[in-house]
């Protein structure tokens, strides 16, 4: 099955072309670039790099967040409208997953984006093939994130949440990924798609990605004092 891999959850996106077990092959939006600007033509060039065109794609795979609301929602507007211009299945996996799908590693991993402040979006995992969640994605203070995890010498941190705290990672006795490996690739959703076919989305129309948190303006104000 040819799918064509989109991920913008971050502030580098990507995206990749697979048949089976076979990655055509991919391409990363610069980090200047907007996505709203940058994705799009980035399919229509690794399609012509590839010698295809979007009616030989048959099915589409998108990254779910959690990470940046617009980022997300510009990959969700395009992964939807592409299946139903297409007519092909959409299949919607976690970003934090794709960061360890395309970067195995031993035992115990946890992906991170940022949050802001002392949050970061965070999913463990069980580095096996296929990858098995631990821990679903979650909204949380890195504090109690460590806490819960208990000892951190069995565990492999990546994404940029573990790049930004890197520091107070490596002082607990943590693992990092590289820099360079430790972002939701594209070719790990193609990876994901082969492993977890259940992540066919079932209604397009409806479905949208994993925000986790609103929009800063659908946020609720807190409350002010009257002096």
């Amino acid at each position: 099955m040819l799918a064509l891999a989109l991920d913008s959850s971050t502030a580098r996106g990507s995206v990749a072309i697979g048949d089976g077990e076979r990655v055509l092959g991919e391409h990363v939006v610069p980090v200047p670039a907007s996505h709203s600007e940058s994705m799009l033509p980035a399919i229509h060039a690794l399609l012509d790099t590839c010698g295809l065109r979007v009616g030989d794609v048959e099915a589409i795979v998108v990254g779910s967040g959690p990470g940046s609301f617009t980022g997300l929602r510009i990959g969700a507007a395009l992964a939807k409208g592409l299946s139903f211009a297409r007519g092909v299945p959409l299949f919607a996996y976690p970003s934090l997953a794709a960061v360890f799908a395309g970067s195995p590693v031993d035992g115990h991993a946890c992906a991170m984006f940022d949050a802001r402040g002392d949050r970061v979006y965070a999913a463990t995992f069980e580095s096996t093939a296929p990858l098995r969640c631990l821990a679903p994605p979650r909204r949380l203070r890195l504090g109690d994130l460590l806490a819960e995890l208990g000892p951190l010498d069995s565990w492999t941190f990546g994404g940029e949440g573990a790049t930004k705290h890197s520091n107070v990672l490596r002082k607990a006795g943590a693992r990092l990924l590289s820099t360079e490996l430790s972002r939701p690739e594209a070719v790990g959703l193609l990876r994901l798609l082969r492993e977890q076919p259940a992540g066919r989305v079932l209604d397009v129309s409806s479905w949208e990605p994993e925000y986790l948190l609103p929009p800063a303006p659908e946020r609720p104000m807190p409350s002010r004092r009257r002096a």
